[in-house]
């Protein structure tokens, strides 16, 4: 069970964060056995459309765990981008921070989700691959406890420096800083981390993204070499085996709850919103993987991005219950 101690301290945390990175707009349908071909039509159960991202679905799930989150980032001037900036409002995002690009489309996805969850996509990057350094507003960022860089090769250039730059400001700001992949592409991976890991002090890729970034075979040796390029601590998240954790106290393996699964998308998502305000909140690294393990899991249960908890209360509820079975 979780200490009455620490679930009061997340109660009344309430961290400031910054949710940097890339915001999408999801369209997603259920369940998609197979895709039709020609003129011909099939009929699904569920089609939706929500914000995604790894740092637009991450802003959400901050505010529902009781942060309150100023999203940076680009979109379009578009109708997409007008959905996107009105439904993060409408969740408590503050999304006057975002800039709208000209000549580009808000990013966008769409996922036919599998019987089993899985979720292959067609994505166009759109403006998140215009978003640079003269985007950001330096003194919002450096008010925040907690600044999130969702998708480490958001900001564009090959080497890493705009991101590694972004984060070391952070950081000497007093912000506990935390980084996630969103996909693994490119030539310049290992440059890039290396720009940008010496300033993150919580790293959570996926174990596919941290063995790919890598070329080690396995998470134990991925993380290590995560680790040595400068990460103070580095959280592989290994779906429904739960995670691994790998700091100055070694490395250990959490595990999580299985549940019925709707759809993967978001979880790893919903999984740093837990570290991050259980770290904000003092809980140690291992409680708030614990918690992070809880709410990505509860992401699993429904379609789209924000299917996860919809408050502190439920996610706490969900952690007590089953993360510590």
């Amino acid at each position: 069970m979780i200490d009455d101690v620490l679930a009061a301290d997340l109660r009344d945390s309430h961290p400031r964060v910054a949710s940097v990175g890339t915001y999408i707009v999801d369209v997603l349908g259920r369940p998609v056995s197979e895709l039709p071909r020609g003129q011909v039509s099939s009929l699904l159960d569920e089609i939706r459309i929500t914000v995604a991202g790894t740092a637009g679905g991450t802003s959400v799930d901050l505010v529902r765990l009781g942060a309150t989150v100023i999203a940076l980032g680009a979109v379009g001037r578009d109708n997409v981008g007008d959905f996107l900036i009105s439904t993060l409002r409408s969740e408590g995002v503050d999304p006057s921070y975002l800039v709208r690009k000209d000549g580009v489309q808000t990013s966008a996805t769409m996922l036919p989700i599998h019987p089993d969850g899985s979720r292959p996509a067609w994505h166009v990057p759109g403006a998140n691959s215009a978003f640079t350094l003269e985007d950001i507003e330096w003194d919002a960022l450096g008010s925040c406890d907690a600044v999130h860089l969702g998708g480490l090769t958001a900001l564009p250039g090959i080497d890493g420096r705009p991101a590694g730059q972004l984060l070391a400001y952070a950081r000497e700001h007093g912000a506990l800083t935390t980084a996630d992949f969103l996909g693994v592409r490119g030539d310049a991976v290992a440059e890039q981390l290396a720009q940008c890991l010496p300033h993150v002090d919580i790293f959570m890729p996926n174990e596919g993204e941290a063995m790919a970034a890598t070329g080690e075979a396995d998470a134990t040796a991925a993380a290590e070499a995560l680790r040595s390029l400068g990460a103070s601590c580095v959280i592989v998240k290994q779906g429904p085996e739960g995670c691994l954790i790998l700091d100055d106290d070694g490395a250990r393996s959490l595990p999580t709850h299985g549940v019925p699964v709707v759809d993967t998308t978001g979880c790893g998502d919903a999984f740093c919103a837990g570290v991050i305000v259980a770290r904000c909140a003092g809980w140690s690294i291992d409680e708030a993987a614990r918690l992070g393990c809880a709410t990505g899991t509860l992401n699993v249960r429904g379609l789209g991005s924000d299917a996860g908890a919809r408050d502190v209360e439920e996610a706490l509820a969900f952690a007590g219950e089953a993360v510590y079975l």
